[in-house]
C-alpha cells in the first residue's frame, strides 16, 4: 500500500464534508449542525473555526464555486457524483478563499474523496483541483462571471432581482448588499434585562440595541450567562424588533403579550424579561411540537415574563378578540435577509415560495388584526426585504382593515439611520448599512 493511500483523512475537513452532506441530503441548517458535527469529532478552538469557515463559506459560495468547476469538467455538473461534487466545492473554497496552502488544499481533498468515494473519483478531483487552483478568484471571477451579479456573488439571480427592488432608488448599492450576505456573521450577544446587564459580557457594545455586545472570540456557551439563560446569542436585529414592541406607548392596561410565531424563542425570551420588569407576561404560540419546546427552554430563565406556550396554528390563534395589549408577529417568510447565518437558504428558496409565504403572511396579520385590542400596539415583522413579503402584505392589511392604521416604528428605536422602509413610518435595517440581519419592521394601531 502506498504512502499516499495509508493517509488518513483530515479529521476537519471530514467535518465540513458531513455538513455538506447532511444540507444537501437532510435539508438540514448549516448553523445548527456544525455544532454537532464538532462535538462528534472532538474538534474545537482553531479547528472548530475552521471547519465552520470551511462548510459555511463553501455553502455561501457555492454558486461562484460551481461556475469554475464548470470551466474546468467536460461534463455537466449534474452528471458528477454529488459526494465528489461536495468535495470539490470544499477544494475550490480553499484553494480560493482560505489562506491554505495550494498542495494543502489538494491533497487532503483528494485523500478525503478516495476514503469516501473511491480511487477514480480521486484521480479525477487531483485533476480537476490543479485546474482550480491555475488561477486566482478575481482571474476565475473575470472570466466567469463578468458582470453577472449572481455568479460573481453567488446568489440565485431571482433573489439578486428581488433585492434589487428592495433597494429601491439605491439599487447602486446592490453589490454591496450581495457582498455582505457571504461574509461571516459576528457572534451577537444580548443580556436579558432583569437577568443579567449588558457590561458583564465580554466583548463590544453594539451600535444600536442597548443589550447587545459583539463577541470578539471564544465559544459563547462558555459565558457564565449564556450557559444560565440570563443571556442569549441573537442577532441585533432581532433585539431592535423586540424592542420597538416592547417601547411603543400603548393605551391602558398593559398586561397581555403575545408572540404569535415564537420559535425558536430568542425574540421571545427577550421579549418575555421586558415583560416581566413591567408586570405583564408574554404568552408564545408556535405551531411545531420541537419549536414549541425550544421557546420554553428559551423563556424559562425569564421567570414570570413567559406566561406560557401554546402548541397552535397562529393563524386560528387561542385568544379571544381584542384580548392582547401587544402582539409580536415576526412571520415565517423566505429568510433571504438572514443569508449570513442560514448560507443555505439562497439555493433552497425558489420564487414559488414567496406567493406561498405571503399568503401565509396576511392569514397571520389579520388573525394578529382580531386578536389586538384598541390602543394596543402590533408589531410585523419579517427576516426579509423582499417587497412581496413586507410593504405588500402591510399595505394589503391597512385595505382590508379601515380600523388600523401604521405609526412610525422608528420613533420607538433608537437612532438607526439610514433605515427608512419602503411604507413610510416602518423600517428596513440592512447587512451592509447596519451590520445586521434585513430586518423588516412595521408598527400597527387598531382605533
Amino acid at each position: 500500500m502506498s504512502r499516499q493511500r495509508r493517509r488518513a483523512v483530515d479529521p476537519a475537513r471530514l467535518a465540513a464534508f458531513e455538513v455538506l452532506k447532511a444540507v444537501r441530503v437532510d435539508d438540514g441548517y448549516t448553523n445548527l449542525l456544525l455544532p454537532a458535527t464538532l462535538a462528534r469529532h472532538g474538534l474545537t478552538g482553531r479547528d472548530a473555526a475552521f471547519v465552520t469557515e470551511l462548510a459555511s463559506g463553501t455553502i455561501r459560495r457555492q454558486g461562484t464555486y460551481d461556475a469554475v468547476l464548470a470551466a474546468c469538467i467536460d461534463r455537466p455538473l449534474r452528471k458528477v457524483e454529488a459526494k465528489v461534487l461536495d468535495a470539490l466545492r470544499l477544494g475550490a473554497h480553499q484553494l480560493l478563499a482560505m489562506r491554505v496552502p495550494t498542495h494543502a488544499a489538494i491533497d487532503t481533498t483528494v485523500t478525503l474523496v478516495r476514503e469516501q468515494v473511491n480511487q477514480g473519483a480521486a484521480g479525477f478531483s487531483n485533476a480537476v483541483l490543479r485546474k482550480v487552483a491555475s488561477q486566482d478568484l478575481a482571474a476565475w471571477l473575470s472570466q466567469v462571471a463578468g458582470d453577472d451579479l449572481a455568479v460573481a456573488h453567488s446568489h440565485p439571480a431571482w433573489v439578486v432581482d428581488e433585492l434589487r427592488r428592495a433597494l429601491g432608488g439605491r439599487a447602486e448599492e446592490l453589490p454591496a448588499l450581495l457582498a455582505a450576505d457571504n461574509d461571516a456573521p459576528r457572534v451577537t450577544l444580548v443580556a436579558r434585562p432583569g437577568l443579567s446587564a449588558r457590561d458583564e459580557l465580554p466583548g463590544t457594545p453594539t451600535p444600536y440595541s442597548p443589550y447587545g455586545v459583539v463577541l470578539d472570540g471564544g465559544d459563547p456557551a462558555g459565558i457564565v450567562a449564556v450557559a444560565e439563560g440570563r443571556a442569549g446569542v441573537q442577532d441585533e436585529g432581532s433585539q431592535l424588533v423586540a424592542l420597538a414592541l416592547a417601547t411603543a406607548p400603548v393605551e391602558g392596561r398593559d398586561e397581555r403579550w403575545v408572540d404569535l410565531c415564537a420559535g425558536p424563542g430568542g425574540k421571545a425570551s427577550l421579549l418575555a424579561a421586558l415583560a416581566s420588569s413591567r408586570g405583564a407576561a408574554l404568552t408564545g404560540v408556535e405551531l411545531h411540537h420541537h419549536r414549541a419546546r425550544l421557546v420554553a427552554r428559551a423563556g424559562a430563565a425569564a421567570g414570570s415574563g413567559l406566561a406560557g406556550v401554546v402548541q397552535a396554528d397562529a393563524t386560528r390563534a387561542p385568544f379571544a378578540d381584542a384580548s392582547a395589549d401587544r402582539i409580536l408577529l415576526d412571520a415565517p417568510c423566505t429568510g433571504l435577509g438572514a443569508l449570513r447565518r442560514r448560507p443555505e437558504a439562497r439555493w433552497r428558496r425558489r420564487p414559488g415560495d414567496v406567493t406561498e409565504l405571503v399568503t401565509l403572511q396576511r392569514a397571520l396579520l389579520t388573525e394578529a388584526v382580531r386578536v389586538l385590542r384598541p390602543g394596543g400596539a402590533l408589531l410585523y415583522a419579517t427576516c426579509s426585504p423582499v417587497l412581496a413579503e413586507t410593504a405588500s402584505v402591510v399595505a394589503a392589511t391597512l385595505a382590508d382593515h379601515p380600523e388600523v392604521r401604521l405609526d412610525d416604528v422608528g420613533a420607538h428605536l433608537p437612532a438607526v439611520p439610514d433605515a427608512e422602509g419602503p411604507l413610510p413610518g416602518t423600517v428596513q435595517l440592512w447587512p451592509h448599512r447596519h451590520g445586521t440581519d434585513a430586518m423588516f419592521l412595521a408598527l400597527l394601531r387598531k382605533e
